[in-house]
């Protein structure tokens, strides 16, 4: 699965919305929708912050590994 899609499931799993994760980032609500859609590439920072956020493996958010491991604590 590629990593636009994965974040958009996981974020969608949670019930959260678009808006709060672009919050959480310190983007626009239109920036991260083109995270998602594809259009533009996420920033590695950006996705270690979510990995960490939504307690993922960064193999796992960005489509690397299907298997939802945690993410490390060191």
């Amino acid at each position: 699965m590629k990593y636009n899609k994965r974040i958009r499931n996981v974020r969608e799993d949670r019930d959260l919305t678009q808006q709060i994760i672009a919050d959480l980032l310190h983007i626009g609500q239109r920036t991260y929708a083109d995270y998602e859609s594809g259009k533009t590439r996420l920033p590695i920072d950006s996705l270690l912050f979510l990995a960490k956020y939504y307690d993922l493996s960064v193999d796992y958010l960005s489509g690397a590994s299907d298997i939802p491991n945690p993410y490390p604590l060191e």
